[in-house]
């Protein structure tokens, strides 16, 4: 698998990684939101310590993708049992006589 090296710095440190040439947009991308967001934490809350400004942002964002996955959860299910009605009601309509024993 080819990967690229990238570079990303985070509340002034730099992160050497190897990544997908597809993924490298993402992470930097990520990094951004990273950075921007421990900077709001931080004058939010006058907090200083790096540390605790990426335990912030990492609870927040786990807590969203967390939120994500249990909706698209549940809209898969609602979604599979749509699917089945439509396929009872189709099963009975172009099936009449076996429907009927």
């Amino acid at each position: 698998m080819e990967t690229v090296a990238v570079s990303v710095n985070i509340l002034g440190r730099t992160y050497r990684l190897r990544v997908a040439p597809s993924d490298e947009e993402a992470l930097r991308k990520a990094a951004q939101a990273i950075e921007s967001q421990s900077k709001q934490y931080g004058n939010m809350y006058a907090y200083n310590d790096h540390q605790d400004l990426l335990a912030m942002v990492a609870l927040t964002q786990i807590t969203q993708l967390t939120k994500m996955q249990d909706s698209l959860r549940y809209k898969d299910t609602d979604m599979a049992e749509r699917l089945q009605s439509i396929d009872s009601i189709l099963d009975k309509i172009l099936h009449p006589t076996q429907n009927s024993l």
